[in-house]
């Protein structure tokens, strides 16, 4: 079991069915195979995705909220800035050093064709960097993230989401209600985007009626590979329910 952040993840095997509810560690398999089947994968003079790859991954990727079909009504030709999960991930392998740049190239590294062959070991690396490592509150454009730490959130939600809350309820136990203002809107919004929305593209949490609930009303259920991965402190005050 790997600690990071006082926080422990069991391993799993590469044929754990628990592993297919996580949308982050697909589209790294997907963009790893990518690289590995088609080359070094072009860059733009800024160091993102060159749009035909942004393309492909959109479609390839079929992200719940962001698919293709979604993003080319607001832009024909896509960029990585409008594909957020891609740039996110993109930042995420170069900074795990499983791709790294290369004359404006994106080339895969050893340690990433190392790990692409076994999806558990790529999900236990890439995971815990993409919760704990990335500034999620760069990535959400919003000036002031949420106080508070992964330990603290993971241990709540552990215990609030066992039957599922909506991200008003569950920023109302971190923080107390949400002032019905600007100021509140920006503050739920945070916790949505740095806590919430990460857990999501992690695979760890799922989203109901993603695209249809307005945003606080949107209720989260823990997945299977929550269940099946994460080790916290609150887990044995869940042992009752679990049981039956």
């Amino acid at each position: 079991m790997q600690q990071l952040n006082m926080i422990g993840f069991h391993e799993l095997s590469d044929d754990d069915p628990e592993l297919t509810h996580s949308p982050l560690l697909r589209a790294a398999l997907l963009t790893l195979q990518y690289a590995q089947s088609y080359g070094p994968i072009g860059l733009t003079k800024t160091g993102a995705f060159k749009n035909v790859f942004v393309q492909w991954a959109a479609k390839h990727f079929d992200w719940l909220g962001c698919s293709r079909n979604k993003l080319i009504k607001v832009k024909n030709v896509l960029n990585e800035d409008d594909f957020p999960p891609l740039e996110l991930l993109h930042h995420t392998l170069l900074g795990m050093n499983l791709a790294r740049h290369y004359k404006e190239e994106f080339r895969m590294t050893k340690r990433g064709a190392k790990l692409l062959k076994s999806p558990a070991a790529l999900f236990i690396e890439v995971v815990p960097f993409f919760l704990f490592e990335v500034d999620h509150v760069a990535y959400s454009r919003l000036k002031n993230g949420p106080v508070g730490s992964w330990n603290v959130w993971l241990n709540m939600l552990n215990v609030e989401v066992e039957d599922g809350a909506n991200a008003h309820q569950l920023y109302g136990v971190c923080y107390g209600l949400a002032q019905d203002d600007l100021s509140g809107w920006k503050d739920l919004s945070a916790f949505r985007h740095c806590v919430l929305d990460p857990l999501y593209w992690s695979g760890l949490l799922f989203e109901v009626d993603l695209e249809l609930q307005p945003l606080s009303q949107s209720q989260y259920f823990k997945t299977p590979l929550w269940r099946a991965t994460l080790e916290l402190d609150t887990n044995d005050l869940l042992e009752p329910m679990q049981l039956h």
